[in-house]
């Protein structure tokens, strides 16, 4: 937790914590997270995409790797635990299962993975995509669907995501070989505050992720006439802002009538923004989220719809460009039990675990059927999932804040986090040495 004080000073505004991706604060960040998988035994190096990871080997090196971790990176103003303490819970994990394994590196022992399997720490560098517009570039590299369309992407300063990678000292030349092969994962395993207020109303502590919803994000467009404000009849206006704003009231109203869909307009400019003319354009966005994808992609034809009326009625043109197009993500089925496992035997009456993340914790957290959540945020488990399986854990989130300064998550539950992964990685180890010994 006092790692996490520690980043949160790694900033580029003071008084706030933003990070963004190939900044100096990214580069400042990784060396941090560097040393402190050093100081856990971890053969460390940053990849082409600007990825920090740290390896601990199995016996035998071509063995394949399971991968935990989450990202540094982060939005406008953040608050300190989202995707931070998934890294560092991933440090702490592959700490403790070393000193269980008896192969840590103050035993004296080579620092090595007590497992079949080896264990890798990844700290995605840009989850949130808050530079330049495109989420998950990171990852994306990492799970080899990079696009190279995505080096003439520019920040709102002008600068090229390629500008911003020489200057990080990156070759962009060498995306490529970021990416990684299925056969040499064995999964992907991430930890995260749970960004919104289940599990607190619930009253406990940990869940099982099932799925990661599906994205889709518009730039959208509206033309109208600008025309003189004191001059122009009503009946003769055609107002941009007022149809883009009767709009987003529209995607409120529509996507609060499903179920598990979520729409949000973030940003909204009128122009050409005179406090004296009627507005002849407005722009604004749309972040249209849903479990599946077809229920997604139905909710965005009826709001289509909607504005093709609206705009009708008001004499309007719209028009519009998507920037981002996610498919969900369902966590595999054998590291949604492993999770589970994982919390019950963390929480287990009488458990280490259990005992020492205090009573109150304790009796606050059902240990017979952990609690299964969708997540409606989207994770670096987007991409990774194209090459291989993914699990998550969430953790509890006192108010169900993010993406905000008020973040927060307890110190009691990222101990029972930390334990309880711990616990899932060593059920799917027993697992995957039956598999291999069935095979």
């Amino acid at each position: 937790m006092a790692r996490c004080d520690e980043l949160a000073r790694i900033t580029s505004t003071p008084g706030a914590i933003t990070r963004v991706h190939l900044s100096p604060e990214h580069a400042r960040v990784n060396r941090l997270a560097a040393e402190w998988m050093r100081e856990a035994g971890l053969q460390t190096r940053q990849d082409p995409a600007g990825n920090q990871l740290g390896l601990l080997p199995a016996a035998d090196p071509d063995a394949p790797v399971l991968m935990l971790g989450s990202h540094l990176d982060t939005v406008v103003n953040a608050g300190r635990y989202d995707g931070v303490v998934g890294v560092l819970m991933a440090i702490e994990v592959v700490r403790l299962l070393q000193r269980r394994g008896g192969t840590a590196a103050d035993t004296g022992a080579p620092a090595q993975s007590p497992f079949e399997f080896g264990l890798e720490v990844a700290a995605f560098s840009d989850e949130e995509g808050a530079r330049f517009g495109k989420a998950l570039l990171g990852s994306s590299a990492v799970a080899g669907t990079w696009d190279d369309a995505w080096w003439e992407l520019e920040d709102p300063d002008g600068t090229t995501l390629r500008e911003a990678a020489l200057e990080f000292g990156l070759d962009p030349g060498r995306v490529a070989s970021a990416a990684r092969r299925p056969d040499q994962l064995v999964g992907y395993l991430e930890a995260h505050i749970e960004q919104g207020p289940e599990l607190h109303a619930r009253g406990e502590s940990l869940a099982v992720v099932s799925s990661i919803a599906s994205a889709r994000r518009f730039q959208l467009v509206v033309e109208g006439e600008a025309r003189h404000a004191g001059g122009t009849p009503y009946d003769m206006r055609r107002d941009a802002l007022l149809g883009a704003s009767e709009a987003a009231l529209a995607v409120e109203r529509i996507c609060s009538a499903q179920h598990h869909i979520i729409g949000t307009v973030g940003q909204f400019e009128a122009f050409p923004g005179a406090m004296n003319v009627v507005p002849g354009e407005a722009r604004f966005s749309l972040d249209l989220r849903g479990e599946f994808d077809g229920e997604r992609d139905r909710v965005w034809d009826q709001i289509s719809r909607e504005l093709d009326e609206i705009m009708g009625r008001r004499r309007l043109r719209w028009h519009t460009r998507e920037v981002h197009n996610a498919p969900a993500l369902f966590c595999a089925p054998l590291l949604q039990d492993v999770v589970s496992e994982g919390i019950r035997a963390t929480l287990a009456p009488g458990s280490r675990s259990a005992a020492g993340a205090g009573a109150g914790v304790l009796a606050s957290t059902r240990v017979d059927d952990p609690t299964t959540l969708f997540s409606p945020a989207g994770h670096d488990g987007m991409a990774i999932g194209a090459i291989t399986d993914v699990g998550m854990l969430f953790m509890r989130n006192p108010d169900g804040v993010s993406h905000h300064p008020d973040e927060a998550v307890s110190f009691g539950d990222v101990a029972l986090g930390i334990r309880a992964l711990a616990e899932a990685v060593a059920h799917l180890a027993a697992e995957h040495r039956s598999t291999q010994g069935a095979s």
